[in-house]
């Protein structure tokens, strides 16, 4: 597959031009990157107007994806800010309002997201959850909220894969909302290659209709590199709008080293089926290792290794420090679970070390305490009026009865333990100092 970004980045380099336009560094290395980054000179098209070389890049992606497919240079975030956008528009062409349903383990992207553009969420709560990170709908219990809810929201919205790991049946949902007139709006974020599994678990092939994902997060691409899918049943529709969309909440300065990073993906895609399968048989024989020896997994994402810390009589940050005095990082950790993100990169011999690693690990007397689970709190003001009103920092003992202003969590896991808008109540100030929240915004004045 060609690769036309990188192709003309190379031979710009190769020509030694003076570089009398941006970036500053003139093509100077410094970090060692430098000759590769340019801007938008002449050839070398432009990421929002693409007719060129970048257009060219994104047809072969979306080839190889099945779907119409547009570049990201500031990752899933810039993209969900656009999808939302676009299910605004398509809502309002069928005389809609701007609500959409959405789980509720969503990043926190997606409520900065709705401030700007004014949306109305319905939150979906399952009737059972283990994690405040892992809040998965049912097919039937979506549809249930969808049939009784007083107003039809124009699209559903959830993250699948979610930080631990968890998958939602996209194929189930996806017939429940299109029976009922909604599109499906999948969060990917930490999905890309479940597409060139042998059987792909790519949401844009079990009928979502708007999906994200980072490249970056699972594939050998630069930091910042995304994906936005549009289904084919919606292209003559919305793709002409994604360019509008992503340039509404994008630089218009994006990264052409990350660009090219995208671009160069193309090419590794093209043989990465087999590398992913023959990766992943590695990956099946660290689970059962794993298990024998009495380690409790959780979810059912191929590539994320998420380990259920309390049964092994440990925390997951605890987990996390014993592989760290081993020099090996993990993504997460927090009281209850320890994250490991894998990909073909590492190889056997990670695969190896990791396993050889965990292994050593003793195993003490399970922890019986559960995490506390946040309520549905009481609504107050809209997300945009919490967020778009003066706001002052508090300690978390001193927040209870406040409305929260900003979500007072750190990426990763970037995932709002209480929504802008809500009152503060006692089950939130549990979770707050549970998983390490000191202190938080709350709206100024008395609500």
């Amino acid at each position: 597959m060609e690769t036309p970004i990188c192709d003309f980045v190379r031979e710009y380099n190769r020509r030694e031009a003076l570089r009398l336009h941006m970036p500053g560094h003139k093509g100077v290395p410094g970090l060692g990157m430098e000759p590769l980054d340019i801007t938008e000179i002449d050839g070398a098209d432009s990421l929002y107007e693409a007719e060129g070389i970048i257009r060219r890049s994104e047809e072969n992606a979306g080839r190889l994806f099945g779907c119409d497919t547009f570049y990201s240079a500031e990752g899933s975030s810039q993209c969900i800010r656009a999808m939302l956008y676009l299910a605004m528009l398509y809502g309002k062409s069928r005389g809609k309002r701007p609500l959409i349903a959405a789980a509720r383990n969503v990043h926190k992207t997606f409520l900065s997201a709705a401030a700007l553009l004014d949306l109305d969420v319905l939150w979906l709560m399952p009737e059972k959850g283990e994690s405040y990170l892992s809040w998965n709908m049912t097919p039937g219990e979506v549809e249930r909220v969808l049939r009784t809810a007083p107003e039809r929201p124009a699209a559903v919205y959830l993250t699948s894969p979610d930080y631990l790991g968890g998958m939602a049946d996209i194929a189930g949902i996806a017939r429940a909302c299109h029976d009922l007139g909604c599109l499906l709006i999948v969060d990917c974020a930490h999905g890309a290659y479940l597409r060139f599994l042998p059987q792909s678990l790519h949401p844009m092939d079990l009928g979502a209709d708007l999906c994200c994902a980072s490249a970056h997060k699972t594939l050998p691409v630069l930091t910042g590199g995304a994906y936005l899918h549009i289904a084919a049943s919606l292209s003559e529709e919305l793709s002409g709008s994604a360019k509008t969309a992503l340039a509404l909440f994008g630089s218009t300065s994006p990264s052409y080293l990350i660009l090219q990073s995208l671009d160069r993906a193309n090419q590794y895609l093209e043989t990465f089926p087999g590398t992913l399968a023959e990766f992943l048989s590695g990956v099946d024989a660290l689970h059962r290792r794993l298990t024998e020896r009495g380690y409790c997994l959780y979810g059912t994402e191929p590539l994320k290794l998420t380990i259920s810390a309390k049964p092994l009589g440990h925390t997951g940050r605890e987990l996390a420090g014993e592989l760290e005095k081993r020099n090996i990082i993990p993504e997460f950790a927090d009281p209850d679970y320890l994250v490991l993100m894998l990909t073909p990169e590492i190889g056997a011999a990670g695969l190896k070390r990791l396993g050889e690693a965990l292994l050593e690990i003793p195993f003490q007397m399970p922890i019986p305490m559960l995490p506390p689970r946040p309520g549905r709190g009481e609504r107050v003001l809209s997300i945009r009026e919490a967020m778009f009103s003066p706001a002052r920092t508090v300690s978390v003992s001193d927040a209870l009865g406040g409305v929260l202003a900003e979500a007072s969590v750190g990426c990763p896991p970037a995932v709002p333990i209480v929504v802008c808008g809500e009152r503060i109540d006692a089950d939130a100030v549990n979770c707050f100092r549970y998983y390490g929240v000191e202190r938080c915004r709350v709206v100024s004045g008395r609500y």
